[in-house]
C-alpha cells in the first residue's frame, strides 16, 4: 500500500531528528602481559652435572683393578681366571679384605697378587676405617674397584675418591630384594624369576645405577641354598664379562643409565 491510499487522513507530524549520539569511547587496551622469563640457562648445566664420563680404555696397558672381598673369593677367582687371557683387558693388581684368614686372600696369594687387610675394629671409628681403606686402595692406582662379596658399606671418603668407578654384585634383579638375604626374600615373595645384578656403588644399599643383569628362573622345590647356588654361577660369569667390557671399551654414567660403548 502506498501513501496515496491514505488521502483524507491526518497529515503526518514530522518527527524531529534525534541528535547524533556521542561516539562511544574506545575500550581501553589491556596492559601488555609481562614478558615470560627466559628458560633457565642452568637446565643444560644441571643435566651435565648428572653426566659423568668415567673412563676410556687405556690403549697400551690393561685396566688396573683392585678387588675387595670378605669371604671365599669365588667372584675374585672368576676375575683372576679371566685376567689370564692377555686379550681380556684387565689386571687384578691388589686384593683387599675387611678381615684376616679368608679364602679370598689365599686365592690372591696363590695367584701372586698383593693383598691387604683393613679391619673395622682396628680403627677408632667407621670414618677412620673408610679413610684408611680409601688411601690403601688409592695406593694401587686402580681404574676400577670391584666389591666381590665385600660385606662392608664404603663411606663418604671412598665414594669421593672412587665414585663412578666402583662396582658391586647383588644376587637379585635390582631394585628388587636389596640387602643380605635376597634369595631368601625372593623365595618368600613367590617370584618365578630372580637373577643377579652388577651395579655402580653409591650411598645406598644395592641401589646404584645398573650396569648389567641376568635372569635366573626359580624352580619348583627350590630352597634358599639351591637357588642361591644357581644365581652365584651366573653372577661369576656376569661379573667377569662386565669387568672385561668396561676395561676394553670404557664406560659412562648419565643419571641412572650406565653405558659401555
Amino acid at each position: 500500500m502506498t501513501n496515496e491510499d491514505h488521502a483524507g487522513s491526518v497529515p503526518a507530524v514530522p518527527v524531529p531528528a534525534r541528535p547524533p549520539s556521542p561516539p562511544s569511547p574506545a575500550p581501553a587496551r589491556p596492559a601488555p602481559a609481562p614478558a615470560r622469563p627466559a628458560p633457565a640457562a642452568s637446565a643444560p648445566a644441571a643435566a651435565e652435572a648428572h653426566t659423568v664420563v668415567v673412563a676410556s680404555p687405556a690403549p697400551d696397558a690393561p685396566c688396573r683393578v683392585v678387588v675387595l672381598a670378605s669371604g671365599s673369593g669365588t667372584l675374585l677367582q672368576s676375575l683372576i681366571d679371566a685376567c689370564a687371557d692377555p686379550l681380556y683387558g684387565a689386571d687384578v693388581v691388589a686384593v683387599g679384605a675387611d678381615r684376616h684368614g679368608i679364602e679370598a686372600l689365599a686365592r690372591a696369594t696363590q695367584a701372586g697378587i698383593p693383598t691387604f687387610v683393613c679391619a673395622v675394629p682396628h680403627f677408632p671409628s667407621r670414618l677412620d676405617w673408610d679413610e684408611a681403606l680409601t688411601k690403601t686402595v688409592a695406593g694401587h692406582q686402580p681404574s676400577l674397584v670391584v666389591l666381590a662379596g665385600f660385606l662392608k658399606l664404603t663411606g663418604p671418603s671412598f665414594l669421593r675418591e672412587f665414585g663412578g668407578r666402583t662396582i658391586n654384585t647383588h644376587p637379585a634383579l635390582s631394585p628388587a630384594f636389596p640387602g643380605m638375604h635376597a634369595p631368601r626374600d625372593a623365595l618368600a615373595y613367590g617370584v618365578k624369576v630372580t637373577g643377579c645384578t652388577v651395579f655402580v656403588v653409591d650411598e645406598g644399599v644395592d641401589a646404584g645405577p645398573i650396569v648389567e643383569q641376568v635372569a635366573v628362573p626359580v624352580h619348583e622345590g627350590d630352597d634358599v641354598a639351591s637357588l642361591h647356588e644357581r644365581i652365584k654361577v651366573e653372577e661369576r660369569r656376569l661379573l667377569a664379562d662386565v669387568v672385561g667390557r668396561m676395561a676394553r671399551q670404557g664406560w659412562s654414567i648419565e643419571g641412572r643409565k650406565v653405558s659401555i660403548p
